[in-house]
């Protein structure tokens, strides 16, 4: 592994503890590997054999039941998961998979979990860790039970835009109907909620969207920092 990837894993809060002799031996039984989008890199009900850590790219958490499927969430760079599923040495309940093409540090989930029983600053980052992941499952809850798909989608679009800088303009990350499946909508609800919103002041132009009118959306949108806010 490159020395400068080497040192992307170690900056990471569940590494940056770990004892130097414990994190050789982490990374010493890991590879990095490049993935084209689309792979699946976890399967859902399957044993984990590695801890993920995505260094480039853009990964989807998703579910399937029977004919069904959603999107449950997205991950940037530079971030580790299935971080529980691996401590505990269970069966993964959710499946992930490249949205962009990726670059991936795969760790042994069992050198992971021997490290975890011998080091007290990997194991409190590992609790911290599936606390922040704890309180994110909290505020999607709260988001997709509190909320119409309209106000989901409101609050959307100022959170993106707050994450680039809040230019009031910007490009659709990602895919409509990932969109649509992560605010719980169907691809053809969420096209009439965005013209809905063109009376809030929103513009949708193909990919491109452009926010007309700030104070008429963040009054509709009603954002509320212990749901929106990713600091909280």
């Amino acid at each position: 592994m490159k020395p400068a990837d080497t040192n992307l894993v170690r900056g990471l809060p569940l590494f940056a503890g770990v004892e130097d002799a414990h994190f050789a031996a982490l990374i010493r039984a890991g590879y990095l590997q490049r993935f084209p989008p689309g792979v699946v890199l976890a399967h859902a009900g399957e044993r984990p054999h590695f801890l993920h850590v995505l260094v480039e790219g853009q990964v989807e958490f998703f579910s399937a039941s029977h004919d069904r499927e959603t999107t449950l969430s997205l991950l940037s760079p530079p971030a580790a998961f299935i971080v529980a599923d691996v401590i505990l040495d269970e069966l993964y309940l959710k499946s992930a998979r490249t949205l962009r093409s990726a670059v991936v540090v795969l760790i042994p989930a069992e050198a992971c979990r021997d490290v975890f029983n011998q080091d007290p600053a990997f194991a409190r980052s590992v609790v911290a860790e599936l606390a922040i992941r704890y309180r994110g499952l909290v505020k999607d809850l709260k988001n997709q039970r509190l909320r119409t798909g309209l106000e989901r989608l409101a609050n959307w679009i100022l959170a993106y835009d707050a994450q680039v800088g809040r230019p009031g303009h910007f490009r659709l990350p990602i895919e409509k109907r990932v969109l649509a499946s992560l605010l719980g909508m169907r691809p053809e609800n969420l096209s009439r909620s965005f013209a809905e919103l063109a009376e809030l002041g929103v513009k949708l132009e193909g990919a491109t969207l452009r926010i007309t009118d700030m104070g008429k959306l963040m009054a509709f949108a009603k954002p509320d920092p212990l749901i929106d806010d990713g600091q909280t």
